[in-house]
């Protein structure tokens, strides 16, 4: 079992915290505390950068950089079913990445964990992580973050973190902060083709001046003209 983290100023995340769609809760997850057990080594992130992703008919407006954007397949199913379970694929063929699951149970949306802090079990997390130069970057960016916590696809797809049962060897929770963040920022997300990249889905939330965000770059055909910027 995993024990609460900051148990002052954080405290254990439920199913209802996780049942609006993915671009409303997304926000709250700034500050939030993802801890995992696996192959019993403990590693906490505290995260500051996190990407909404809405599925078919989730919301009113279509999400075309959406997994689930035809509807429910194999590779996206865990998309579709409970609120606070994690959605971990494989990017690129390498990196797994790590979703939070948002909407009631046959609603697709998700919260893609892009960033963080390791505060606790940065040792374990640089193991994992062994090209990493500096502390900040063991989760900078979504692929490292996966990597830092140790959940990889397919193996810890569909783990619940709102319960911390275990999961193929493995536990997760997450723990929201009491208050939300102070301060945020939003804007579009990062290295999403086409309009699903732009100021039209400006589902990218961030702590602002946090060493640990990753850098920003654009997708394909998402970069306004130069005059626009």
């Amino acid at each position: 079992m995993i024990a609460l983290t900051g148990a002052n100023d954080h405290r254990p995340a439920t199913r209802d915290d996780f049942a609006g769609l993915p671009a409303d809760v997304a926000p709250r997850l700034l500050g939030a505390r993802l801890t995992t057990t696996v192959q019993g080594e403990t590693v906490t992130v505290r995260l500051t950068e996190v990407e909404a992703y809405h599925g078919l008919g989730t919301g009113v407006l279509p999400d075309p950089g959406s997994h689930a954007r035809m509807g429910p397949t194999p590779r996206n199913a865990t998309m579709w079913g409970e609120p606070g379970h994690l959605y971990v694929y494989l990017s690129h063929g390498i990196h797994s990445c790590v979703n939070v699951v948002c909407g009631r149970e046959g609603v697709a949306g998700g919260i893609l964990l892009r960033a963080g802090e390791i505060v606790e079990g940065r040792d374990a997390a640089a193991r994992r992580r062994r090209a990493a130069r500096t502390a900040r970057d063991l989760a900078r960016g979504p692929g490292r973050l996966g990597d830092a916590v140790g959940l990889r696809h397919p193996i810890h797809d569909g783990i619940d973190a709102i319960t911390g049962a275990e999961w193929h060897g493995a536990v997760a929770r997450i723990f929201l902060t009491v208050e939300p963040a102070a301060a945020s920022a939003a804007g579009p997300r990062v290295g999403v083709a086409g309009v699903a990249g732009t100021d039209a889905y400006p589902w990218r939330f961030w702590i602002p001046g946090d060493p640990t965000v990753s850098p920003f770059r654009w997708g394909r055909g998402a970069a306004p003209p130069p005059a626009a910027r």
